[in-house]
């Protein structure tokens, strides 16, 4: 018997109740399942962060998995929520563009509108769908795995596409998506963007105060306050300082223009 897998991506933080609240709507339909916290330290309402996160993460989780992510600052209005198979995952959301990653990696995609309303809690909060509408489906799905019963297929679901490097000059030009934890910084550049980079060509690149030309393998490459360049396991380039934090030391964050040209 395939066991069950509920992961939990969520901008509830853990100072409040939320995310455990919604372990415990599925633990009750759903003793046997498995609950799998990917980050409950979204940024709050920020949908391109719970993007980035879940599209991070999914793949790395066994098949059938069914992943609910809610970060859903149009709570309790007219979004849609949604049950998407995509691939060999489920995953249980609003209809906002937070898996906007899942729609653009994944060819084979079914996404339905959830209006089965005898899945939900009852009475239905109007501020905590996570509790009274996601946790319960992703459980009764762990249970029937019946996704046509939850509601029917559409078409016009919302998504947004992630910026696009642009050629520039003798270069490509990006953009900063996010700075991790340890203000590490995560570039829109992938592989297929560089691969003079990843060949050993000399570069120059450009990000809020500083020029950056090392191109690293490792974080402990570099030298103190030395921002450098290197191939983050997420398959985008990231800026990083040994045990420091590049977004200080150079002085961007989200949004920030990054430039490359190549010798």
């Amino acid at each position: 018997m395939t066991r069950s897998i509920i992961t939990l991506t969520t901008d509830f933080g853990s100072a409040d109740h939320l995310a455990g609240t919604m372990k415990g709507v599925i633990l009750n339909i759903n003793p046997d399942a498995e609950i799998a916290d990917i980050t409950h330290h979204v940024l709050p309402y920020d949908l391109l962060d719970g993007a980035l996160a879940i599209g991070q993460a999914y793949k790395f989780f066994p098949p059938k998995t069914i992943h609910v992510v809610v970060v859903d600052p149009g709570v309790g209005t007219e979004r849609r929520p949604l049950l998407v198979s995509a691939g060999t995952h489920y995953f249980v959301a609003p209809d906002n563009g937070v898996l906007s990653m899942i729609y653009e990696r994944e060819e084979q995609l079914t996404v339905r509108h959830i209006t089965s309303d005898h899945y939900f809690l009852q009475p239905l909060s109007t501020t905590f769908h996570g509790r009274d509408i996601f946790s319960p489906v992703a459980a009764w799905l762990s249970k029937t795995w019946q996704t046509n019963a939850f509601g029917e297929e559409i078409t016009d679901f919302v998504r947004f596409t992630l910026p696009k490097p642009k050629p520039s000059g003798k270069g490509v030009k990006g953009v900063v998506l996010r700075a991790d934890n340890f203000g590490n910084l995560l570039t829109n550049l992938a592989a297929e963007d560089m691969p003079q980079v990843i060949a050993g060509t000399s570069f120059k690149m450009r990000i809020g105060n500083v020029e950056i030309s090392k191109f690293a393998q490792t974080f402990s490459e570099g030298g103190p306050n030395e921002p450098v360049l290197l191939m983050g396991s997420s398959g985008f380039f990231e800026v990083a300082v040994n045990r420091g934090s590049a977004a200080k030391v150079v002085g961007a964050n989200r949004g920030a223009e990054v430039t490359v040209e190549f010798a």
